[in-house]
Parts: C-alpha cells; sequence; structure tokens
C-alpha cells in the first residue's frame, strides 16, 4: 500500500512538472504574437518584424465583391511593415481570444479569434493563425500567418467589445 501511495504522489509530481513546462512553452510561443499586436498598436514595424522569422508567408482568406471565396497570398513581409509604418491617425488594434496553441518540438501552431479594430470602429473580425519555430537562440517566431476576414456574424466576447466604445 505504501508503494502504491508514493506512484501515486510521483505520478503526480511528474504530471504536474509536465504541465508546468507545457505552460512556460506555450507563454514563450505567445510572446511574438503578442509582440506582433502591441507593434500593430504603436505602428511600430521594427517591433512587429521582430516576432518573425527572415523568410515569412503570409495568407488572407476572404470573399471577393461579388462573394466567391478567394485566398490572397502575401509576397513579401515587406508590404505588411510598410502599411503598419505608414501613418495613421487611429491606433489598430486586434484583440485574440480563445487562442489554442499546439506544440512539436521547435514547431508550434496556435489558432485564435480576433477583432480587427480602427480607433474605437470595428472593422472586421475571423481566425488567426500563427505557424512558428524555435530557433537555435530558444526564440519562437513566426514564419506564417493566415487569416480569416469577414464583417458579419462575428462573436466578439463583450469584455472586447466593451474596451471599444
Amino acid at each position: 500500500m505504501k508503494g502504491y501511495f508514493l506512484w501515486i504522489i510521483g505520478s503526480l509530481v511528474f504530471f504536474n512538472s509536465s504541465l508546468a513546462q507545457v505552460d512556460a512553452e506555450a507563454l514563450a510561443v505567445r510572446q511574438p504574437i503578442d509582440q506582433l499586436f502591441a507593434g500593430m498598436n504603436k505602428g511600430d514595424s521594427a517591433l512587429v518584424r521582430g516576432a518573425f522569422e527572415k523568410i515569412v508567408t503570409l495568407s488572407t482568406i476572404m470573399k471577393d465583391k461579388a462573394g466567391n471565396p478567394i485566398i490572397r497570398h502575401e509576397s513579401s513581409i515587406q508590404n505588411f511593415l510598410a502599411t503598419i509604418a505608414s501613418p495613421h491617425p487611429e491606433i489598430w488594434s486586434e484583440p485574440i481570444w480563445d487562442l489554442k496553441i499546439n506544440l512539436d518540438g521547435h514547431f508550434a501552431q496556435a489558432w485564435a479569434n480576433y477583432a480587427f479594430f480602427v480607433g474605437n470602429k470595428f472593422s472586421h473580425c475571423g481566425i488567426d493563425a500563427f505557424e512558428l519555430f524555435k530557433g537555435a537562440d530558444g526564440k519562437w517566431r513566426i514564419f506564417h500567418l493566415a487569416d480569416t476576414r469577414q464583417k458579419d456574424g462575428c462573436s466578439i466576447p463583450p469584455q472586447i467589445t466593451n474596451r471599444f466604445k
């Protein structure tokens, strides 16, 4: 009985330390995602650039004016960075929620709902999907970002919409 009790205690300690490691790694994965949105909010393209790998792909899935689904690929992150760096009178905010992170070694995927606001005005919502790589320096960086965009059918939590009233 004593051996069984010690086995249970040992298993719980191992399980809890494993969860702590996963939680710490998930926080590390979230860091460049938060950095991206902080940079967008500040209009700081250098801060945004630091969240990404050197080679990045960007894709958006949306509907064209006729309502047909399309996928738009950015050929370079430079256009994205130039847009962020361009002066704009209102703050761009992209709060996310329901973030889910999957990890396997030096690869991570993160998926979150988002809403995009220009100043206090709602623009669009959708899903952000990130693929990240953990380099030899131990830092996670985004190497692919895909998103969906729509203006209708958005279920934005009240704690987010209340921030923009």
